[in-house]
């Protein structure tokens, strides 16, 4: 029931990271009387490729796109006995990896406040994000756990 379940989660994930790249993570804006713009994953790697950051946009679609994806895929790999579950230990630095990103982020969102310009407001897609990361990293040890459990017993 258990493996079920996992599995369940995991799948919901192909579907809930995606949706977390497109939803807006944060509203900014340069004057606390304008319109904020929304900034979202992808947004914000477009915007980094087209001020020429090649070199952090290609970090951050690792960090928040291949990494949390290539875990989820090896997981459900796992799941289906399509994989050998000693896989769990090099899926786990991929969930690291998506990990980094969130805190990247809340380290510009708290420079950017600090600094006073402007005014940025974390939003939805934020609490999305991180719930996808969490709930990742959830499954993966509790996949991890069940497969030891399953190969002892």
């Amino acid at each position: 029931m258990l493996w079920k379940t996992l599995t369940f989660l995991n799948l919901a994930l192909l579907i809930a990271f995606p949706l977390s790249w497109v939803a807006p993570l944060m509203r900014a804006g340069l004057l606390p009387l304008f319109s904020l713009d929304e900034i979202s994953v992808l947004s914000g790697i477009v915007a980094l490729w087209d001020e020429q950051e090649w070199l952090l946009a290609m970090l951050i679609a690792i960090f928040a796109l291949l990494a949390p994806i290539a875990k989820t895929v090896g997981l459900s790999l796992i799941h289906f006995h399509v994989a050998n579950p000693r896989l769990t230990p090099f899926l786990s630095v991929m969930g690291k990896l998506a990990m980094a990103d969130i805190f990247l982020i809340a380290i510009y969102i708290t420079l950017a406040k600090g600094v006073g310009v402007g005014r940025i407001e974390t939003a939805w897609g934020l609490w999305l994000f991180t719930a996808c990361v969490l709930t990742s990293f959830a499954v993966s040890l509790a996949t991890s756990h069940l497969a030891k459990r399953d190969a002892l017993g």
